[in-house]
């Protein structure tokens, strides 16, 4: 067997990656509309249909990764991603930039899909919590460092370089993944896909995810909003039906019969909901509230990813060593807090930067012992699927956190400056009692006499 913290080396190259261009682009998102001479409802679909096809084609990916290997997927996915990755960088108009990043976001899937499953059935039970800390670390940053890496790359190229970018990381991904990662041993029984399900998962995520986009605009009240979240809405019910009724469903609804797994999609849901509406309301407010540039916003913002960084691949070990109720509790509670006294004093920028870091480390607290949860509640021939549910509940949070946020802040915010730190309160408000929320759930885990203490 090969060395197991070579296998995580390279799953991280393909976690980073494939959630750094889920954020990467809306910075460019400006840039792309003048060049391209599109509308604004067309350029959004750049940043829309990669989360879409990602989160829509990703419970597929993870069933037949199961079934034919990670290996081949892993690789398959890292080359589809840098093909598509340079076809976005050369694109000469919207509608081949928006085809681009669909192939873009299939072949993350397949990354993304295989991640968690890799490090699952080549990474011992006694270091799991460390391995899995570091992919959770790796995806988390990529997904906190991509507006800042965007405005960055956009400042000094062009847009372009947004894609551009991915392509050497693609090239190593494959080399690594062809040289280090091992075949897989355990797979599930080759069976016919369930087609129905994917034909009701997929429109059924694209409505609701468009759904939460046009209430973060501002649009929830609008009659084809509403029209399309009951779509939504019923496509996903029809989805769950096939699930019960099919001899082999996408996603297994037996796997949240374990508290344990439930509780970690619902807690993750939640974290990813917070993290998202922290990165979408914290540069509003610190260019609009304290007239920041957009570059010194996104310098003060990398305090979050980089906490968390440094934070989870110790979280992890202990993880490894007391269990994953201790570390999900004190992280979201740590968020909670935080969060709370940003949201009931006015802070200089040095104490939201503080905040920020506190976010950090809660997260990164957080996110390691909650995904070793998930990944440890399914059997090995199903680690694929198990990963998949996983992401899917990413892709969700991320873009609730944007609606909510974005609500919020509207709530109570105009262009005046007072009226800016009046929404910054009432979103971060909202953020700091889901934080709490999950914080709750997850003190479930604990033994009642600790609780008790």
């Amino acid at each position: 067997m090969r060395a197991p913290w070579l296998i995580v080396a390279t799953v991280c190259v393909g976690a980073f990656m494939g959630q750094l261009d889920a954020s990467i682009v809306t910075v460019a998102i400006p840039a792309m509309r003048s060049d391209l001479h599109a509308s604004i409802d067309e350029v959004e679909w750049v940043a829309l249909v990669y989360l879409l096809v990602l989160v829509g084609t990703i419970a597929a990916v993870g069933r037949v990764s199961d079934m034919f290997g990670r290996k081949l997927l892993y690789i398959y996915g890292f080359v589809l991603f840098t093909a598509a990755s340079l076809a976005c960088a050369v694109a000469s108009n919207i509608e081949w930039l928006l085809l681009a990043r669909v192939f873009q976001a299939i072949g993350a899937a397949m990354l993304q899909a295989n991640s968690v499953a890799l490090i699952r059935t080549n990474v011992p039970n006694t270091s799991l919590g460390r391995a899995i800390g570091l992919q959770g670390a790796a995806q988390a940053i990529g997904l906190a460092l991509g507006p800042s890496v965007g405005g960055l790359l956009v400042g000094l190229g062009g847009w372009r370089w947004v894609f551009f970018v991915n392509i050497p990381a693609g090239i190593l991904g494959v080399g690594l993944a062809w040289f280090l990662l091992p075949r897989t041993k355990v797979k599930a029984r080759r069976t016919r896909l369930d087609w129905w399900g994917l034909i009701t998962l997929l429109p059924g995520i694209g409505l609701l995810l468009w759904t939460l986009s046009a209430a973060s605009r501002g649009q929830a009240l609008n009659p084809s909003t509403g029209i399309a979240l009951v779509a939504g809405v019923l496509l996903l019910a029809a989805f769950v039906w096939i699930e019960h009724h099919v001899a082999n469903p996408l996603v297994d609804l037996d796997l949240f019969r374990s508290p344990a797994f439930s509780r970690g999609i619902l807690t993750g849901l939640l974290c990813y909901l917070v993290l998202f509406g922290v990165l979408f309301v914290f540069p509003l407010y610190l260019v609009e509230g304290l007239a920041l540039t957009a570059a010194a916003a996104g310098l003060v913002l990398t305090v979050l990813p980089a906490a968390l960084g440094a934070i989870a691949p110790l979280a992890g070990r202990v993880t490894d060593r007391v269990g994953p109720a201790l570390p999900t509790t004190v992280g979201m509670a740590l968020t909670a807090a935080a969060l709370a006294i940003a949201a009931f004093a006015p802070l200089p920028l040095w104490a939201l930067g503080v905040v920020l870091l506190i976010i950090g480390i809660g997260l990164g607290l957080f996110t390691p012992a909650n995904n070793a949860t998930v990944a440890a509640a399914g059997p090995a021939h199903h680690a694929g699927m198990v990963s998949a549910v996983l992401n899917m509940t990413r892709g969700f949070g991320t873009s609730l956190g944007v609606a909510v946020a974005a609500a919020a802040y509207t709530l109570g915010s105009t262009a005046s400056h007072s009226d800016s730190q009046s929404g910054f309160h009432i979103a971060v408000t909202v953020l700091a009692i889901i934080a709490a929320v999950a914080a709750l759930v997850c003190l479930t885990q604990l033994p009642r006499r600790t609780r008790r203490a």
